[in-house]
């Protein structure tokens, strides 16, 4: 259920699959082993070309989902019919909506003060789930061996079945990482700006601007001091690896056909 994208392993099924999934293996009692899941766009494919330290920690990684149109676009190119979007904002609305009336617990990690406490209020006044059972706001500076030793205690302490990090790639699934040394729970997921989009903090494209794979193009619009050197990095060198990447593929697949 993966093909292969810029050497990083994605997911190349429905969202829905990948919910249905992480809701089942939560309702089951599977034992709690740290599944890693990470919403991974191009900004993180783009790290993991430039940086072996994180594209090995992504190959680690139980999902990788892909979180953009362009991405999904390579896939598709690639010979994966079936894949489609797994849009971190989305993934986390289907998955709280689908737990609402069980037992499956979470825990928000991640945004600026006070955001997870927002986040809170309205997975149970947007998506009717009261089973948000713990939160937190990494410190600005880092997290210390202490800091990440209590956090993965409160953790454990309110049997949490899923871990949501809403930051930013790479920052985010190094935490995640490492988090998983601390505690135990059924999925530890990475899902960048949800926690923002939906409190409102942050504006999201829409719909037609998603699917057309130009929400970036809307973001820098919104937060162009914040942005600009990002995607001025990203948007180009995303392009060029991705045409690298089916390039390959095309002289791989010839030369199969030609043996």
């Amino acid at each position: 259920m993966a093909i292969d994208i810029l050497n990083i392993s994605l997911y190349d099924r429905p969202l829905s699959q990948a919910v249905d999934e992480i809701i089942a293996v939560c309702l089951d009692r599977s034992p709690k082993v740290n599944r890693l899941v990470s919403a991974t766009g191009a900004h993180g494919l783009v790290i993991a070309q430039r940086n072996q330290d994180f594209a090995r920690l992504l190959s680690h990684f139980y999902l990788n989902l892909p979180d953009g149109m362009p991405t999904v676009w390579i896939g598709r190119l690639k010979g994966s019919k079936s894949m489609e979007r797994c849009y971190g904002p989305d993934l986390f609305q289907e998955v709280m909506v689908r737990t609402a009336n069980t037992a499956v617990r979470h825990y928000l990690c991640g945004g600026k003060e006070r955001v997870a406490l927002r986040l809170r209020e309205e997975c149970a006044r947007k998506f009717g789930n009261r089973n948000c059972v713990g939160i937190f706001s990494p410190p600005f500076d880092g997290m210390t061996a202490e800091t990440m030793r209590r956090l993965g205690e409160d953790i454990n302490n309110c049997n949490s079945d899923i871990v949501w990090i809403g930051l930013s790639t790479p920052k985010q699934e190094y935490l995640a990482n490492e988090l998983a040394k601390y505690t135990k729970a059924q999925f530890i997921v990475t899902v960048g700006a949800a926690f923002d989009f939906h409190v409102g903090a942050v504006s999201q494209a829409p719909k037609l601007l998603q699917r057309m794979g130009l929400e970036w193009a809307f973001r820098l619009m919104m937060e162009p001091r914040r942005l600009f050197r990002r995607y001025l990095e990203v948007v180009p060198l995303f392009l060029y690896y991705g045409m690298r990447d089916l390039v390959r593929t095309l002289k791989t697949t010839n030369r199969t056909e030609n043996i």
